[in-house]
């Protein structure tokens, strides 16, 4: 990285600070943390430099700034003090602030320091929480002892122990000592981040810095939490929380929209380094970010508008801030998951070869306060998916989440089926299930931010029986198809689901063909077999909280209904007692 260095006073510290890109463009700030310098951005700043002025600074006690003796010099407020030096002296007005770690945490302090606005343009916090929001998000957990507030406090203890023993006055010192030099610490982050040992660039002072940098948490630590003062401020702040972070867990979180009301949020499935793992996603992100600020967007009571999904104006659902994606939305399993996603937070493209059933789809989360768009798919039909997805990545974004749920039914005898019933079938609910799996992976994984994709196979797959052979064997394939596919993509942080219904009252019941029926006799079969389901009560609602569960959690097979469960055992566990079962129909 080609900086240009230069030197920055704040009262008696001086701080090394340097600067690339273009002079007269907005200005971003970015604010490392232990045990970094601003070398922590050398492979973030060049993806911001064609558009931005990219200034970064070495913390004072880190790198080439001043190390003043003693723990009083770290306190917070004279590390806010410093970041306000440096933006005053590299821009004449407020400056876009990249922050991670300790780097946030100073941030924090100065952006809700009165008057801060005029310093600070929009802050992107990674991995550093602000302290005093942190001590009260604490304690009012343990205030109120439920068993879930129990476990995330515990959880964040956990996580945040080693803040116990970097307090000490000696031991950190001798374990550092013996530790601190840079090709452990290069193979510790690439254990924990799965970053490449050649990719991090450190500062030869790393040793030195990483004991120096010990005084911030003995001045901060144990005052901001035990006794917390809380502030707000009105900056436009996005949050990046890393839900795989070893030191923070994203609950802590929780609470920033009541000192932020102007907060965006994304959480990610990644881990504390982020800067040196996914620096081209910092990049962007911030990018986005800052971009939709400078263009007006991200006023009072306003978001940027490419942004929207991540804004956090109340109460958050466990999707909030998702883009789903479902086909088959117009009715059954697809719409109630459309609603219940809707509920929870998410924005949901619903998609049905029935443009008219996902517009009533549409309508129903629009009643319920959500966002919802309909698009017509068949998804038999490969180039139209292909533009479908395009369409959907221009217009709202690469989804979070995709529920590859449209299929059809066929029974009868597999020996009276045609060719265009069984080819009709495969192209539907085998080969429709791997198209949207293969775009809508590929643009997840290119996008590098995880995902999750559902895909709706039955306990047919599972549960051979005459009369459904056929549609038995495309939910086989379902199945296994997300079975290999989870294993191939779970490097990429996407999970996938295989969700396996058994009787439910759907209206892919009344419109199953049955091979070798015509006319009355059709017509007959399927109300008998609809009836049957309808007596059977299991609504399409049970299925989606199932889904939503499966996507949480993500669970790799999920047998749904009683008789779903206990098929999905019998077959792996009493195969031949499965086929026996099987020479009884029951279609």
């Amino acid at each position: 990285m080609d900086w240009r260095p230069r030197t920055v006073r704040n009262g008696d510290v001086t701080l090394a600070v340097v600067e690339a890109g273009v002079p007269d463009a907005p200005t971003v700030v970015l604010v490392h943390g232990w045990p970094d310098t601003h070398h922590l951005w050398d492979q973030v700043a060049p993806l911001l430099t064609s558009r931005f002025h990219v200034v970064a600074y070495d913390t004072r006690g880190y790198g080439q700034s001043d190390a003043p003796a003693g723990d009083a010099p770290y306190a917070l407020p004279e590390l806010a003090q410093d970041l306000f030096a440096v933006i005053d002296a590299v821009t004449d007005g407020p400056a876009h602030v990249v922050a991670h770690d300790w780097g946030s945490v100073q941030t924090w302090e100065a952006a809700t320091t009165p008057g801060a606005a005029d310093r600070i343009a929009s802050f992107v916090s990674i991995s550093g929480p602000n302290l005093d929001h942190l001590g009260t998000w604490a304690r009012e957990k343990l205030s109120r002892p439920t068993p879930s507030n129990v476990a995330q406090a515990l959880s964040q203890v956990a996580s945040s122990a080693y803040t116990v023993m970097f307090q000490m006055p000696v031991v950190p010192k001798v374990f550092f000592g013996v530790l601190g030099w840079a090709p452990v610490w290069r193979r510790f982050l690439q254990a924990v981040e799965g970053t490449s040992p050649a990719a991090i660039t450190v500062a030869p002072t790393l040793h030195r810095d990483m004991i120096s940098g010990l005084r911030y948490y003995r001045a901060n630590i144990r005052p901001r939490l035990f006794h917390p003062t809380p502030g707000s401020t009105d900056i436009p702040v996005l949050e990046l929380v890393n839900t795989r972070d070893i030191a923070l867990r994203a609950a802590i979180f929780d609470n920033t929209p009541r000192y932020a009301p102007r907060l965006w949020r994304r959480d990610l499935p990644t881990g504390h380094w982020l800067p040196y793992s996914r620096p081209r996603l910092v990049a962007d992100r911030a990018t986005e970010f800052i971009e939709a600020i400078e263009s007006g967007a991200g006023g009072s009571g306003s978001a940027p508008s490419s942004l929207d999904r991540l804004a956090v104006t109340g109460p958050r659902g466990p999707l909030a801030g998702r883009l789903a994606v479902i086909t088959g939305a117009g009715s059954g399993i697809g719409r109630e998951t459309a609603i219940l996603f809707a509920r929870t937070g998410a924005e949901v493209v619903c998609s049905d070869i029935d443009l008219d059933g996902a517009r009533t789809t549409v309508e129903a989360i629009a009643t319920l306060g959500g966002t919802a768009h309909a698009y017509p798919l068949d998804v038999s039909d490969d180039a139209a998916f292909a533009s479908f997805t395009e369409e959907v990545a221009k217009a709202h974004g690469v989804p979070d989440i995709v529920v590859n749920n449209a299929g059809i039914g066929l029974a009868g005898s597999l020996l009276d089926a045609t060719d265009a019933q069984i080819r009709r079938l495969v192209d539907i609910n085998l080969i429709g299930v791997a198209t949207g799996s293969r775009y809508f992976g590929r643009q997840m994984v290119q996008r590098g931010e995880g995902g999750h994709i559902v895909n709706l196979a039955s306990a047919a797959a599972f549960t051979p029986q005459r009369g459904l052979g056929a549609y038995a064997a495309t939910k086989a394939g379902v199945l296994l198809l997300s079975e290999s596919l989870r294993a191939e993509l779970a490097d990429a942080h996407i999970g996938v689901s295989a969700i396996c219904p058994g009787i439910v009252d759907t209206k892919i019941v009344s419109t199953t063909e049955f091979a070798g029926s015509t006319g009355d006799e059709q017509r007959r079969r399927q109300d008998r077999m609809d009836a049957a389901y309808r007596r059977r009560g299991y609504t399409p609602d049970r299925v989606a909280r199932r889904i939503l569960d499966a996507v949480l959690r993500n669970r790799a097979v999920v047998p749904v209904t009683p008789e779903a469960a206990v098929g999905y055992r019998v077959y792996r566990f009493v195969p031949a007692l499965s086929r026996r079962m099987a020479r009884t129909s029951l279609v």
